[in-house]
């Protein structure tokens, strides 16, 4: 029988004559890379910091570079670089022309790079290459279809003035209401002892202090608190996400207006709304087939394909 070692460099060796890609999903909160095989199987995975360029270019470039780096180690493909992989970056953020020209512009490590939108490739991952719509309700919201190669996207605004109902919005109603109950001007609620304890404060002066000025992915931490509180019968809870979850809908109604085939809901507070939302729209959202990592894999063969072809005429 082999040792680890041999049958490690012989996995290596065999994976090393074919073509590789790695797909990027790069977010507020964290960059996660996969990395597969021409038959499409993965072979290794990677998470790292954030990766939307709109919060700063070098901590987006270094979050894909050391996702990627992180997905070769976990396959086990030491004697392969960078540079011969096929990449499909999705990032969030390059929705905005200037960002997408800056990461157009980047000096990437790898073989190729096909840029795309978060919202693409969550699209296309949620629904294998395919037609449909997807809603995003992670650290930031938004609603995307993409429909006879016509996309629309419904929000996609930033924090703190769009993403509604995001985790971030969430924290941050948590946070309004909280400062408001200890000021005596709304109910009592559930949310204070909460929000008090998990950012270790004693009083509203103290909470200020902790809170102000910070990030998306700060207040995205406090949003479980909301649900929490909710399925706990707080009723000042219950009123917040009443109130994403009306966002939510509306954002539903305008996609469906598309007529896309499947509808998928995604993100890390997917499975804490998904309940909340009516029963008209819930019932109607698919289960996301892929990953958006793998839908940025998708894109980039997809794209790959116009590639060649666009050569040839020339």
């Amino acid at each position: 029988m082999p040792s680890k070692q041999t049958a490690s460099t012989k996995n290596s060796t065999n994976k090393k004559t074919q073509q590789l890609y790695i797909g990027i999903d790069g977010g507020g909160s964290k960059c996660k890379a996969v990395i597969m095989d021409e038959n499409n199987q993965v072979l290794g995975t990677g998470i790292s910091g954030p990766g939307n360029p709109l919060h700063g270019f070098e901590q987006a470039t270094n979050s894909i570079t050391e996702s990627a780096l992180l997905a070769l180690t976990d396959a086990d493909l030491s004697n392969v670089n960078l540079t011969e992989l096929i990449a499909g970056v999705g990032l969030a953020g390059v929705n905005l022309p200037v960002l997408f020209e800056q990461m157009s512009n980047w000096q990437h490590p790898f073989k190729q790079m096909f840029l795309a939108t978060d919202l693409l490739i969550a699209c296309l991952g949620a629904h294998q290459g395919a037609d449909g719509a997807v809603m995003i309700t992670g650290t930031g919201s938004c609603g995307f279809s993409y429909v006879d190669q016509k996309s629309l996207i419904i929000g996609a605004h930033g924090f703190p003035h769009g993403d509604k109902a995001s985790g971030a919005w969430f924290g941050l109603q948590a946070a309004k209401q909280v400062l408001l109950s200890l000021d005596g001007l709304v109910a009592q609620t559930n949310m204070t002892t909460k929000l008090l304890t998990l950012t270790n404060c004693q009083d509203d002066v103290a909470l200020v202090e902790n809170i102000a000025n910070k990030p998306a992915t700060f207040y995205a931490k406090f949003a479980n608190l909301v649900f929490d509180a909710a399925e706990e019968g707080d009723e000042v809870a219950k009123e917040i996400i009443a109130e994403g979850c009306a966002y939510i809908t509306n954002v539903a109604t305008k996609l469906w207006q598309q007529k896309p085939a499947r509808m998928s809901m995604i993100g890390g507070l997917t499975t804490r709304l998904v309940d909340w939302l009516p029963t008209e729209i819930s019932s109607k959202l698919s289960t996301p087939l892929s990953p958006p990592e793998v839908g940025a894999i998708l894109f980039a063969k997809q794209q790959l394909v116009h590639y060649k072809s666009e050569k040839i005429a020339v």
